[in-house]
């Protein structure tokens, strides 16, 4: 838990002078969710690509491709995990997503969604770590397959060194060999499978409740003197230990 201080807030004023200076931001809300749901409109206007590719993960009931992850509904969102091969643990900031993906999954396929989390981890550690944090979502291993490459969230040493990695639809520098993102796809009645909208870094915060909160406090997200944005992460069984 942080340490409460005091900050320095805007001026105190009546409630009337109060509810005039809510309304005229009210008004700039409003066109913030016009604009919001025109986007949206838009984005599902994207063209689509059929996924050809025969992708085969590791899943508690042994193999599972691409389709088989829909589990009988049209569209699947894939949260791309932050989980390597060699690491002994999730990312904390995947896992702070994963709390929210936990919170949101039963109610997911009743728009006819399903929802899965992808890492190139070994099926055994992604057990161990979900069992850890408590979660029931589906989450499979992608370790044998080229899919994290092909969906530009994991690289190479080499990449990583010399800080030229495909990321976020730009030569970039990441500081880890794997990154995070969203994928959305669609399974037509004849199963064929689209891939229909990818977003990474900040893109992904769609699908990270907690920053939603943080936005309507006093002090936002009030992270502007640690080392990086989201240094202030643990592991929700972690705050307090450090």
């Amino acid at each position: 838990m942080t340490t409460t201080t005091d900050i320095n807030h805007p001026r105190v004023v009546s409630r009337g002078e109060w509810i005039e200076a809510r309304k005229k931001l009210l008004a700039k809300e409003k066109e913030a969710t016009r604009q919001r749901d025109a986007l949206a409109a838009e984005r599902r206007k994207l063209p689509w690509v059929r996924v050809d590719e025969e992708y085969k993960f590791e899943g508690p009931g042994g193999e599972e491709s691409l389709a088989d992850l829909f589990a009988g509904c049209s569209q699947l969102l894939v949260y791309h995990f932050m989980f390597g091969p060699d690491w002994e643990e999730g990312c904390p900031i995947c896992s702070m997503v994963g709390d929210g993906l936990e919170a949101v999954r039963m109610h997911l396929p009743h728009r006819d969604v399903t929802l899965a989390a992808v890492s190139r981890a070994p099926l055994p550690k992604i057990q161990a770590f979900k069992q850890r944090m408590g979660w029931g979502f589906t989450w499979v291993s992608s370790f044998g397959n080229s899919f994290n490459r092909d969906f530009h969230v994991s690289f190479t040493p080499e990449e990583v060194d010399k800080g030229e990695m495909y990321y976020n639809y730009g030569v970039t520098a990441f500081p880890a060999e794997e990154a995070h993102g969203t994928s959305v796809f669609y399974r037509d009645s004849q199963g064929n499978v689209f891939h229909t909208y990818s977003c990474y870094a900040r893109g992904s915060e769609i699908v990270l409740p907690v920053y939603q909160f943080l936005d309507l406090v006093p002090k936002g997200r009030d992270e502007g003197n640690l080392e990086w944005p989201m240094a202030w992460v643990r592991h929700h069984d972690r705050y307090g230990k450090d």
